[in-house]
C-alpha cells in the first residue's frame, strides 16, 4: 500500500511533466509545487527510485517509471473525477472543490472511483475544464484550437475552457467577473506593452494581467 506522501508526489510529477511537456522533472519544481524544501524532494526521489517507480538522475531530476506513471495517474484520475461529483451532485463551487478531493483521493477505493465515473456519466473533464483519464490511463479527445488568452489577439472571439490555476482566490475573481468554462468573450484590447488584456462578456469588461490571461485557456471562435 502507498503512503499519502509518495501518492502526492507521484501525482505531482506526473501533472508537471504534462503541463512543462517534459518527460524529466526537478526537484525544484516538485519542491514548489508541494511547498517542502528541495532537499525533502531530493530524497524522496531517492526513495522513489529504490522502489522503481522513477528514473532518478542527480541533479537532473526525476521521470516516472511505466509502474510510477500509472499510479499517478490513478490519483490524478481520482482527484478530477472526485472534483465532478462535488460540483455535479452536491452543487460545490469550483473554488470549494480542490482542497476536498486532495484529502478524498487518499481514502476511496478504485471500486468506488469506478462507480462514481459510471454515476456520472463517464465524463472528460473536471470543474476546471482539466482532462479526466480514463481507468487504463488514456485521455478524452482535446479541443483543438486551444491557446491561453494572453496569446489572443485584440478583437478576437473566444470561449474559456480550462483554467489551470485551482486557487481559491483566483477561482473566485473569476466568478464573480462572468468568467467561467463555456463562457463566450471577446477580446477587447491585448495590451502586450502594458501586460493586461481585456475580455468583454454579455457587455461587461474585464481586465486581466497577463500572468493571469496564461492561466486561462480558450478556444478561438
Amino acid at each position: 500500500m502507498l503512503s499519502l506522501t509518495v501518492e502526492n508526489y507521484l501525482k505531482a510529477i506526473l501533472q508537471i511533466g504534462l503541463r512543462e511537456n517534459a518527460e524529466w522533472v526537478s526537484a525544484g519544481q516538485v519542491a514548489t509545487a508541494l511547498g517542502v524544501s528541495p532537499g525533502t524532494v531530493t530524497s524522496m526521489h531517492q526513495t522513489l527510485g529504490d522502489a522503481d517507480l522513477v528514473e532518478y538522475r542527480a541533479y537532473e531530476g526525476v521521470r516516472l517509471t511505466e509502474a510510477g506513471r500509472m499510479l499517478g495517474m490513478r490519483m490524478l484520475r481520482r482527484h478530477r473525477l472526485i472534483e465532478q461529483f462535488l460540483v455535479q451532485t452536491l452543487g460545490l463551487s469550483w473554488d470549494q472543490v480542490h482542497e476536498e478531493a486532495e484529502h478524498m483521493e487518499h481514502a476511496v477505493s478504485d471500486d468506488l472511483v469506478e462507480r462514481i465515473d459510471e454515476f456520472l456519466g463517464r465524463p472528460g473533464f473536471d470543474p476546471h475544464g482539466d482532462p479526466i483519464p480514463t481507468a487504463d490511463g488514456s485521455w478524452p479527445e482535446a479541443v483543438a484550437d486551444v491557446t491561453t488568452l494572453a496569446s489572443c489577439p485584440s478583437g478576437e472571439r473566444v470561449r474559456i475552457v480550462r483554467v489551470t490555476d485551482q486557487g481559491a482566490e483566483f477561482l473566485q475573481f473569476l466568478t464573480h467577473n462572468g468568467v467561467a468554462l463555456g463562457v463566450e468573450g471577446q477580446v477587447v484590447l491585448n495590451n502586450q506593452a502594458g501586460g493586461t488584456v481585456t475580455l468583454e462578456i454579455d457587455g461587461a469588461a474585464v481586465s486581466l494581467g497577463e500572468q493571469a490571461a496564461s492561466r486561462l485557456l480558450v478556444d478561438r471562435l
